[in-house]
C-alpha cells in the first residue's frame, strides 16, 4: 500500500481494473458562417461569435429570420417573360445581384436530416448608411471590452437603413473564429458564391486552408460559383473557372457539388407584394388587367379598389395578398416567379444535412452518395452521363458531384469524390472523413497520457485502448477485413516505432494502420451466352 499503516484496523484500496477507452468523436457538425437577421443577444453583439444550435427553432430565438427580398417588374422581350399584361410582356428581375442565404440553407439543411450545428454571423442585413463602418461585436467576458463600450444595436439607430453588401472580408473574418472551436467537423459558407468570382475562390481557399493545414479535423462542401449555369465547355465555363479559381492546396480536405437546386424551402405565404420594389408599376399593371378580365364594369371597379391598397400604409399584408391571388391572375404569376427564383438554393448547406443524416444512420464510413435529397423539386441544370463524365473523373484530378435527377427516383447524389479525385489515399469523401474521425478520437483519448512513463505498462494500455476503439469500428462496417488483423493494426514499443534517442527526447511513437472502406463507384456485371446443354 502506498499508504503507511500504523494503527490495527481494516483498509481498503480500490484499483482500476479497466483502461481508459477512446470517446468517438462527433462526424457531423457543420459550422455556417453567413449574414443573419438579428446581430445581439442578450444586449451584447454576436457577430464574429460561433453559437451552438440544434434545431431550425433556436436560429429563430436567437438569429431571427430571413431577408424580405425585393424584386422589379420590368419590360421583357416576347421571347422570356413571366406575364402579359395590354400585350406587353413583362419580367420580375431582383432588384440585388446577390442576396443573403444562410437563412434558407439552414432550413434546407434541417430538412435534410441535420441537427446540431455552429452559426457564424459575419453581419446583419441592414447597415447605417451615416456610419463608416460597423462597431465591433463585443461578448460577456470580452478581455478586450471596456467599460465605456456600447452595445451593438439590433436595428440602425438614425441614418437611413441600407441593405448591407456581401463582403469576402466579413465571411472570412468571421470563418476565422472557427479556429478557437474543437467541436465543429464540417465548414458551409452559402453566401461565398454571392461574392465576386474570385473573392468566392479565395473564400473557399481559406476554408481548406482551415480544414487541411490549420485544423486538421474537419472538411469543407463546397458550392460552384454561377452554379446554376450550364456548361458551355470554353474559357467561361463554370466548371473550367471553379477548377482554375480553386487552386491546388488541401484539395482533399473539400467536396464540392454542382448544379444548384430547385427547392420547396420558401412557401407560398412568404411571398407577397412587398418583395416588389417598384410597387407603383405592379399597381399600375394590375389595375390596367382589371379592366381587361372584367365586363361587368362594377366588378373591374372593385378590383381596382383593393388594387390601390398596395400603396396604403395601413394594409393587412395577409389579407391582400390573399385577395390579389384570387382576382389577379397577373399577380400570381409576379408571386410565383419571386418564389421561384427565391428556392434556388446552392447544395452544399442540405449536403452538410445528409451528411450528417448518412453518419446518423450508416456511419461516417458510409459514402453520402445515391441518397434523396430533401425539399428539393430538381436540379437547376440537367446533366446526363457523359455530361458527368467530365465531373467525375478529368485529368486534373479536381472532381466534382454531381447531383441528378432520375425517372422514377427524384433527385439524388450521384457523386462521392474530394477534390482530389485522382489520389488513390484520398480519393472518396467517407474516406477522408473516417481517418478525421478516427484521428480526432484516437488523438482526444491520448490526451491523457501525456507525461505518463514512457515504459512498456503505458505502451501496453494505450495499444490495448486503440485497439479495442478500432475493433468497434470494424464491427460496426467501418474497416474492411474478415478478421480483425486484416482489418487494422496498432504498434508502439521501443525497437519497433521508437528508438532510445525518442524516449530520452520524451517522444511515444504510436502507428496505426487502418483498411478504410471504399465505396463500390463502378459496378461492372458481365453477360456472356453459354452453349446449350440440353
Amino acid at each position: 500500500m502506498a499508504k503507511n499503516v500504523a494503527t490495527p484496523g481494516v483498509y481498503i484500496e480500490e484499483k482500476n481494473a479497466f483502461p481508459n477507452s477512446v470517446a468517438a468523436v462527433p462526424t457531423a457538425v457543420p459550422a455556417f458562417v453567413g449574414y443573419t437577421a438579428k446581430t445581439t443577444r442578450n444586449g451584447h453583439g454576436i457577430v464574429n461569435t460561433p453559437v451552438r444550435i440544434s434545431s431550425l427553432t433556436e436560429y429563430h430565438n436567437i438569429f431571427g429570420g430571413g431577408f424580405q427580398a425585393s424584386f422589379n417588374i420590368v419590360e421583357a422581350n416576347p421571347q422570356q417573360f413571366d406575364f402579359e399584361v395590354s400585350g406587353k410582356q413583362y419580367q420580375v428581375v431582383p432588384e440585388r445581384d446577390s442576396r443573403f442565404l444562410l437563412y434558407d440553407s439552414i432550413r434546407l439543411f434541417f430538412a435534410n436530416g441535420g441537427s446540431t450545428c455552429y452559426i457564424v454571423s459575419a453581419g446583419g442585413y441592414y447597415r447605417d448608411a451615416d456610419a463608416k463602418s460597423a462597431p465591433a461585436a463585443t461578448k460577456p467576458g470580452d478581455k478586450n471590452a471596456k467599460p465605456g463600450d456600447k452595445k451593438v444595436p439590433e436595428k440602425p439607430q438614425g441614418g437611413s437603413k441600407q441593405v448591407n453588401a456581401i463582403s469576402k472580408k466579413a465571411l472570412e473574418e468571421a470563418l476565422n473564429t472557427l479556429v478557437g472551436e474543437q467541436e465543429p467537423t464540417i465548414l458551409v459558407i452559402p453566401e461565398a458564391v454571392m461574392c465576386e468570382a474570385s473573392d468566392c475562390y479565395a473564400l473557399q481557399q481559406a476554408m481548406l486552408m482551415q480544414c487541411g493545414q490549420k485544423m486538421k479535423n474537419r472538411f469543407a462542401i463546397l458550392d460552384v460559383h454561377s452554379g446554376y449555369e450550364k456548361r458551355s465547355y470554353d474559357a467561361k465555363d463554370v466548371i473550367t473557372r471553379f477548377r482554375e479559381g480553386i487552386g491546388n492546396n488541401n484539395l482533399n480536405f473539400g467536396a464540392a457539388y454542382y448544379p444548384w437546386l430547385y427547392t420547396s424551402i420558401v412557401q407560398k405565404d412568404e411571398v407577397s407584394f412587398k418583395n416588389i420594389s417598384n410597387a407603383d408599376v405592379l399597381e399600375k399593371l394590375l389595375s390596367a388587367e382589371a379592366g381587361e378580365i372584367n365586363a361587368d364594369s362594377k366588378r373591374a371597379e372593385e378590383a381596382k379598389n383593393e388594387i390601390k391598397k398596395i400603396s396604403a400604409t395601413d394594409t393587412n399584408e395577409e389579407s391582400l395578398n390573399q385577395t390579389l391571388t384570387t382576382i389577379s391572375p397577373a399577380f400570381k404569376k409576379v408571386a410565383n416567379s419571386v418564389r421561384a427564383q427565391l428556392n434556388i438554393l446552392p447544395a452544399s448547406a442540405g449536403m452538410a444535412g445528409i451528411y450528417a443524416s448518412v453518419d446518423d444512420a450508416r456511419g461516417v464510413w458510409k459514402a453520402p452518395a445515391n441518397v434523396g435529397y430533401n425539399s428539393v423539386i430538381a436540379p437547376v441544370v440537367k446533366l446526363t452521363n457523359a455530361e458527368q463524365e467530365d465531373l467525375n473523373i478529368t485529368a486534373t484530378g479536381k472532381s466534382i458531384n454531381a447531383i441528378r435527377s432520375f425517372v422514377g427516383e427524384g433527385t439524388v447524389v450521384w457523386g462521392a469524390r474530394t477534390l482530389d479525385g485522382n489520389s488513390q489515399d484520398w480519393r472518396y469523401v467517407n474516406v477522408r472523413r473516417t481517418m478525421l474521425y478516427i484521428e480526432e478520437s484516437v488523438k482526444n483519448a491520448a490526451k491523457s497520457y501525456v507525461f505518463e512513463p514512457n515504459d512498456n505498462g503505458t505502451w501496453t494500455l494505450i495499444r490495448g485502448m486503440i485497439n479495442s476503439f478500432l475493433n468497434d469500428v470494424w464491427r460496426a462496417g467501418g474497416l474492411a477485413g474478415a478478421t480483425a488483423d486484416q482489418a487494422y493494426n496498432v504498434e508502439v514499443g521501443l525497437g519497433n516505432t521508437m528508438t532510445p534517442q525518442d524516449i530520452l527526447d520524451g517522444f511515444m511513437r504510436i502507428s496505426v494502420k487502418v483498411a478504410v472502406v471504399r465505396p463500390a463507384e463502378f459496378i461492372v456485371i458481365t453477360f456472356q451466352q453459354k452453349m446449350q446443354e440440353s
